[in-house]
């Protein structure tokens, strides 16, 4: 097989599967803020960009963060990105309108659900 072929079709499928995700992502957070009183996320095409800002910021800020935390992580043996998913809630919270989290603490339970989704949504789609 011709090396650029198979890098387009490498490609491809990269593309679909992050599409995918971003779309079941999407439908989380509009589960979780069904589900939380503390959260409104305004209608579904605001999830979609929340979902695609969430992936930037996880890929950015998150990463940062997670490095940062490295210690405290290995002590409360991961539950500790808890709050790291948090703090990215928050900070896209802050910049995105029609998307809202009243405070940290609903922050945290938002992030707890969303881990609990997307780990359910690998086990289904991934």
């Amino acid at each position: 097989m011709d090396l650029p072929l198979l890098l387009d079709g490498m490609m491809q499928a990269s593309l679909g599967s992050w599409i995918l995700h971003i779309l079941v992502n999407a439908l989380a957070l509009m589960a979780a803020a069904y589900l939380l009183s503390g959260v409104t996320i305004s209608d579904f095409t605001r999830a979609l960009i929340l979902a695609v800002v969430l992936a930037l910021l996880n890929s950015t800020l998150g990463v940062v963060l997670d490095f940062i935390s490295t210690p405290i992580r290995w002590l409360t043996l991961g539950l500790f990105s808890i709050v790291v998913d948090a703090v990215v809630l928050k900070v896209a919270d802050y910049f995105m309108k029609g998307f809202s989290i009243k405070s940290f603490s609903w922050a945290l339970i938002m992030a707890v659900v969303l881990a609990i989704f997307n780990t359910l949504s690998n086990w289904i789609f991934f």
